[in-house]
């Protein structure tokens, strides 16, 4: 019996119980879901949702809501506490992918489920990335890296991961390798539309879908797209999403991009590890945070920095004086951008933008 958490209480609930069985006590107790308003505020206030449910089309129903913590059915339907919830997976689709020019690769995915951002993507620089899904198996992700480590090829990843799994045809998956080889798959009790495509440098997938126009739409766009890697991804997701997305709707995104010292102060290879774990438009909202984490940590070409001459030097010095600061990097280190001040020869014009903005 699978488990969610119970509201904000820190509790781990079974999926199905029998009415009584249970402790609700705090909850929000409803005979359907037909409310869906009063399952958001109740949700987004940290309030246990629990539904009574008679029939396995109830059960299925509840369940199917990512505000729903429990329901609870009545003692003389006990046998619904044997219904397969396997089946009750959450439709999500990804793009694993590889950028050779850059040495990066990442996974990017949107998905009608809580935080999925901690579940599908895994990745590792100069080895390969890995997205695993539907009713996931989160242990391919560390044995898949594993796996790409010992030199397999994507293919042969997918094919030992999911021999080994007697919950394979519930899995999907998708796996490039350290040579940009994709490769996919998706088990026979996947719910539709489900499938993937793959090609050089990438491997897109997804589940429960409008239609295979969402994977075709990533396979596209991908395909036909240049530049960062990120941004790519970023309009991989925006594309599926126009081709229909995932037929449950939108809950959460996620997007991971690896390099090998690229990360913070070059002492770390995670680039971007950013996630929208509940939001109403998850892929538009990922988008905003990208942007912001652009401004922080990403880098100007060394050929577009501004000589800080006699006169910017003095507007400097005037607009740290307004905000209280003697320092450019005093003030850069409170506003998180230190990873964009070098010296004091030379300004980044996006700290220069920023300085002037907060100064008036």
């Amino acid at each position: 019996m699978r488990e969610r958490w119970f509201g904000a209480t820190g509790r781990r609930v079974p999926e199905i119980s029998v009415e009584g069985e249970l402790d609700l006590g705090g909850a929000l107790v409803v005979d359907d879901v037909s409310d869906t308003a009063r399952l958001e505020q109740a949700h987004a206030e940290g309030t246990p949702v629990v539904v009574r449910a008679s029939t396995a089309q109830g059960v299925q129903e509840a369940l199917a809501r990512p505000e729903v913590a429990s329901v609870v059915v009545p003692e003389t339907k006990r046998e619904l506490l044997e219904l397969d919830l396997t089946k009750l997976t959450y439709g999500t689709f990804s793009i694993a992918a590889r950028d050779p020019d850059t040495g990066q690769w990442g996974v990017a995915t949107q998905s009608k489920f809580l935080a999925v951002g901690s579940v599908v993507p895994w990745a590792e620089p100069g080895v390969g990335a890995v997205a695993t899904q539907a009713y996931a198996n989160p242990r391919y992700g560390p044995q898949g890296l594993e796996l790409l480590r010992q030199g397999l090829s994507a293919t042969e990843v997918v094919e030992r991961l999911t021999e080994a799994d007697e919950g394979r045809e519930h899995r999907q998956l998708g796996v490039v390798d350290a040579d940009g080889r994709g490769a996919t798959y998706t088990g026979s009790e996947c719910l539709d539309w489900a499938g993937g495509r793959t090609g050089d440098n990438y491997a897109a997938q997804g589940n429960i879908l409008v239609s295979g126009e969402t994977v075709d739409a990533i396979a596209e766009m991908f395909e036909s797209s240049s530049g960062p890697l990120a941004e790519r991804l970023l309009d991989c997701l925006a594309a599926a999403q126009a081709a229909g997305g995932d037929s449950r709707g939108q809950q959460s995104a996620a997007i991971l991009i690896v390099e090998k010292d690229g990360g913070y102060a070059s002492l770390s290879d995670v680039v971007i590890d950013l996630r929208v774990d509940d939001h109403k438009t998850p892929i538009d909202e990922l988008r905003r945070l990208y942007g912001i984490h652009q401004q922080l940590f990403g880098k100007t070409p060394g050929e577009d920095w501004i000589e800080v001459d006699t006169e910017l030097r003095a507007e400097l010095r005037e607009r740290l004086g307004r905000l209280g600061y003697e320092s450019l990097g005093d003030w850069a280190g409170v506003e998180n951008l230190e990873e964009r001040v070098v010296g004091e020869e030379k300004i980044d014009p996006v700290v220069l933008e920023e300085l002037r903005r907060q100064s008036g």
